[in-house]
């Protein structure tokens, strides 16, 4: 097993009991890939909070498309950045509402004005960035 590490760890009997439930409820086989999972995972919110390194992700926003100006001010949004914005899926979900989610890719803080952006704007009822990384860095 070239390039594994193994090593011992101490933890109370209580969380190990709330982890292996919560690794059974997440499908994982066994705890090193559950841990490896949760170290990936603190790794890559660190990378995208530095906002220095090129990172990927979506934004997705809800909207009612009756706002007045509205659809305008975000395909301008969306405009501006379109350097930052690599592809849009646009979905009617009523008559009324409509759902939105951009893929973008770009430094973690570029991307973040952006999503705070577009959720901001009015008219916007809900929104949310979700931040990756290029996978680059990670193993």
């Amino acid at each position: 097993m070239a390039g594994i590490t193994r090593f011992g760890m101490s933890i109370e009997k209580s969380l190990i009991t709330k982890f292996d439930a919560l690794m059974t409820r997440k499908g994982y086989s066994n705890r090193s890939k559950a841990i490896q999972d949760l170290i990936r995972e603190k790794l890559v919110e660190e990378e995208w909070e530095a906002g220095d390194r090129e990172t990927v992700g979506t934004i997705t926003i809800v909207y009612n498309h009756h706002t007045r100006e509205l659809e305008h001010a975000l395909t301008d949004m969306q405009h501006k950045s379109f350097q930052q914005i690599i592809s849009a899926l646009h979905v009617h979900l009523d008559p009324h509402n409509c759902l939105e989610v951009l893929v973008v890719k770009g430094k973690g803080q570029d991307i973040k004005k952006i999503a705070d952006r577009l959720i901001g704007t009015r008219g916007v009822k809900h929104g949310k960035l979700t931040m990756t990384t290029t996978g680059k860095e990670i193993m």
